[in-house]
């Protein structure tokens, strides 16, 4: 034991410059020291730490406590953004020009001032890398081609944004303060480029940012290990952060009471039942702006006939699957925008009818059903809904292959349009409808070449007036016409959509005694490391 603590002690006193590559893990049995806090979670979702490219729930956590935005979303008033790097902001009358006045004496880790310069690039960075979140900044009609022309500078704190016409100024304020929209150091990360790629290939696992944390190391599915700033205005208490990989319930529990690690992030229910009967655990809840859905793939013949789609989503036992698998991790939702989140519609529809169901499959030539591959995560609670979806729609004929794997596997097949079925989540990327109804709703171009690349892209869900009203909704100016407008879009994707939508997850962590100051963020990079602390 006492050889155990004293591994963990030299860990938290390890220099930076022992090697981005180091393998971090705690052994068993050994104590938690003062500087350290270590969080069990699954980590497995992670492709990049490129706060340009990644775009999963992991990732965006991470990425959250590395760097910072010209805005952020106020945790007192999720219906109001507040400076973060900008000090002020003003509108133009039409609503196209955003002029920011950046704050003084900010800086990056490295230690060099936070310039308008460093802004403009990494917001044209963020449109020229062409990644996963790149239409959060690009869908303002910002393209490769113009970028330079619609975001510049004014002096060393004056960054001035054009927008080619006009949206909703909160909607372009939301996507700012989106982990697309962070500001990364210029000149560190083009040292590092490669041909053309700005550097993305040495960012996807180091940092170049001004947040509280920087990045010391990354091993996929094993560990991310963070190191305070200390040139932040707000230095953590805690000088570093360990995020190890451990995939189950149990164990992450057993590591908990053992006092392994300070925070297990992905118990289950029968877990968090015994750790708030135990004084020396306490448990913490967040309604998460996260939805699980089973993405149907239009490119499979059986699939492209709406029916199935429709079959499908009155062929699950939702209220089972939250009773038996996920009581009070994940609650029956039925609709892409996640309660919490404005515009949100929160009835449930759909319910298990049987008859109705192969009724739907009948009219679609299909009353013998067909057979299918379902990609899901190997991680609970996605194994025991994929086993629970299978004996759902074997009662209709449809024959699931359940094909399990680790998130970023089956993400990474999803992107590149290559599945049949797959059972993932999908987190909204800014606080604002338009997040959700583009994911699921829009997709103007269905070519594989495509710029806009959204859950309905990869999915083959095309429909034109559909993408259209994503649109228009998202310029409408007027607050109670935009919500109306985000409601019609959610009852068109009830009836139409390759897209049932399960569940809403009711996000938990279960913290040691001692442990102050965690707190989870409804959008994922929101839930910030900075704040904790350790008192006896």
């Amino acid at each position: 034991m006492a050889s155990r603590r004293a591994f963990l002690v030299s860990l938290a006193a390890l220099p930076l410059a022992t090697g981005a590559n180091a393998l971090v893990s705690a052994p068993a049995g050994a104590a938690v020291p003062p500087g350290l806090l270590a969080i069990a979670r699954q980590i497995d979702d992670i492709t990049s730490l490129d706060p340009h490219e990644a775009f999963e729930a992991s990732g965006g956590e991470i990425v959250g406590n590395l760097y910072d935005r010209l805005v952020v979303v106020d945790p007192a008033d999720r219906s109001r953004v507040t400076g973060d790097l900008a000090e002020s902001w003003t509108v133009s009358e039409d609503g196209r020009e955003f002029r920011f006045t950046l704050r003084e004496g900010r800086s990056f880790a490295s230690g060099a001032p936070v310039t308008a310069e460093d802004v403009a690039f990494s917001l044209q960075r963020a449109v020229r890398l062409a990644k996963a979140p790149a239409f959060i900044i690009g869908q303002f009609g910002l393209t490769p081609a113009n970028v330079a022309e619609a975001i510049t500078t004014e002096g060393p704190r004056g960054v001035v944004l054009r927008l080619p016409s006009r949206w909703a100024t909160s909607f372009v304020l939301y996507c700012l303060a989106a982990n697309a929209a962070s500001i990364v150091e210029k000149a560190a990360v083009l040292a590092r480029a490669q041909g053309e790629d700005q550097g993305n290939g040495w960012l996807r696992g180091n940092s170049a940012g001004s947040g509280p944390y920087v990045l010391r190391a990354w091993r996929a599915s094993e560990s991310v290990v963070l190191e305070a700033n200390p040139r932040h205005p707000r230095p953590p208490a805690i000088s570093r952060v360990i995020l190890r990989h451990v995939p189950d319930p149990t164990t992450q529990f057993l590591q908990l009471r053992q006092g392994d690690i300070d925070i297990a992030r992905n118990l289950g229910p029968e877990q968090i039942a015994q750790a708030e009967a135990d004084p020396e655990l306490r448990v913490l809840r967040q309604e998460r702006a996260f939805v699980m859905y089973i993405a149907l793939n239009r490119a499979h013949p059986a699939l492209a006939k709406p029916q199935v789609a429709q079959a499908i989503k009155w062929a699950v036992d939702y209220g089972a699957i939250e009773r038996n698998l996920v009581r009070g991790i994940w609650r029956v939702h039925q609709d892409a925008l996640p309660a919490g989140i404005p515009g949100a519609l929160t009835d449930t529809p759909f319910r298990r009818d049987l008859p109705r169901a192969r009724a739907l499959l009948a009219e679609a030539g299909l009353a013998d059903g067909f057979e299918i591959t379902l990609d899901h995560p190997a991680a609970q609670p996605y194994a025991d809904v994929a086993q629970a979806l299978q004996a759902d729609l074997a009662a209709i004929g449809i024959r699931l292959r359940l094909q399990s794997g680790e998130q970023r596997q089956i993400i990474t097949k999803t992107r590149a349009r290559q599945h049949e079925a797959a059972l993932l989540y999908w987190g909204s990327d800014y606080y604002d409808p338009n997040s959700n109804a583009q994911a699921f709703a829009a997709n103007p171009d269905d070519g594989d070449n495509a710029s806009l690349r959204t859950v309905a892209w990869r999915n083959h869900f095309h429909d034109p007036a559909l993408s259209q009203a994503v649109q228009d909704a998202a310029r409408e100016t007027d607050t109670a016409k935009r919500l109306a407008a985000y409601a019609a879009i959610q009852h068109r994707l009830r009836e139409t959509s390759p897209f049932p939508i399960l569940l809403q997850q009711q996000e938990v962590a279960v913290v040691r005694r001692g442990v102050e100051g965690f707190a989870l963020g409804g959008p994922a990079y929101r839930t910030l490391y900075s704040g904790v602390k350790k008192v006896s």
